[in-house]
């Protein structure tokens, strides 16, 4: 770990210097990817830094106390300035151990979010919605931005289908987690005998590509123009506005109808299918992934499920990490920080194991 360290300080100070070299000011892109370089060893230079100067004090301290007899004044002020010292030393170690795990490079993208309605019929339809409307909720209290791609809805008002971006700072980092069977029980407002029915949905979080990573070649596109079929006005569902666009050699189909504009909504469209092209290239480069990613949908049966919403108890499970809520509503309404931090740190500790069994071998 030190040599790792010494590395990044050496990098940090040529990037420093780089900054105000005449070539980089003159070049906007040079100067722009120097300073994002720059910014990611940032933190953890100083943290390693920090940490060079105390080890230095926290040598000085134990001269000292080597110097002097228990009987002296200075003795028990030295004892506890070690204390001190160790006790920081040993924050800073585990605060760079996190900063050395590798980080996820889809952190700061935007994200995909699709939620379908699984096993469990309207019920089912119900529940997406809510889950659709506690997500919007929790992207909302963080300033993110939701906007619906595609939208298909129910016959009792709740949703088949939804396929949204929603945009802001790292949106992907807190969102990554919620991929799979998300299962609902409680009794349906149409079940007479009071009996509790189990239901489904199915939630993708997909990474949003970047432009410059995917390209799509107009060629390799069927486009359909149809009307749309949601809710809008006349104008909305009269109008051959709604496009689905087919990339022929994935045989991937996406579709817009949330625009009046057709040339909105094919743009929208584009987004999620690069968004989806990406994902597939990202599990060919990455095969070990590409099982915990297929699970991530599944076939939407509720075996699969990766968190339980139980009502009659007021309670949320993660079965992931054994996670217990007993307050249902709140989660509901969006106060999501209370499932997704203790997942956050379960996989952070994951990785650090993993990064500390690399360093071993």
């Amino acid at each position: 770990m030190h040599a790792k360290l010494e590395q990044l300080e050496h990098a940090h100070d040529q990037l420093t210097q780089l900054l105000v070299d005449p070539e980089t000011l003159a070049d906007p892109k040079r100067a722009r990817d120097t300073n994002k370089k720059l910014a990611e060893i940032r933190h953890v230079v100083a943290l390693y830094r920090e940490r060079k100067n105390l080890a230095k004090q926290r040598r000085e301290a134990e001269e000292l106390l080597a110097s002097l007899g228990r009987d002296d004044e200075l003795w028990e002020m030295a004892q506890e300035e070690r204390r001190v010292l160790d006790e920081r030393l040993g924050e800073l170690d585990e605060a760079i151990r996190v900063e050395l795990v590798p980080k996820d490079p889809n952190d700061e993208r935007n994200v995909v979010l699709e939620i379908r309605a699984g096993t469990g019929g309207d019920e089912a339809s119900l529940f997406a919605a809510e889950l659709f409307r506690m997500y919007s909720r929790y992207a909302e209290q963080h300033g993110w931005r939701v906007d619906i791609l595609d939208l298909s809805e129910s016959e009792v008002g709740g949703i088949k289908d939804v396929q949204a971006i929603v945009e802001g700072r790292g949106v992907y980092s807190r969102l990554k987690y919620e991929g799979g069977i998300h299962r609902v029980q409680r009794v349906p407002q149409t079940e007479a005998s009071g009996r509790i029915h189990t239901s489904a949905v199915t939630v993708a979080v997909l990474p949003e590509a970047e432009e410059v990573e995917v390209e799509v070649d107009e060629k390799d596109l069927r486009i359909d123009r149809f009307c749309s079929s949601g809710p809008g006005g006349q104008g909305v569902n009269t109008t051959y506005s709604a496009v689905r666009l087919t990339h022929l050699p994935s045989g991937i189909v996406v579709s817009c109808q949330d625009e009046r504009s057709q040339i909105k909504n094919k743009a929208k469209a584009l987004r999620v299918l690069k968004s989806r092209l990406l994902q597939v290239e990202q599990e060919k480069a990455h095969a070990e992934l590409t099982a915990e990613r297929r699970k991530m949908v599944g076939s939407g049966d509720r075996s699969e499920k990766i968190r339980t919403y139980n009502f009659p108890q007021s309670r949320v499970t993660d079965h992931r990490i054994g996670l217990t809520l007993h307050q249902l509503p709140v989660v509901l309404e969006g106060a999501l920080d209370p499932v997704i931090e203790p997942l956050i740190s379960h996989f952070q500790a994951e990785k650090l194991q993993q990064a500390a069994k690399n360093e071993s071998l």
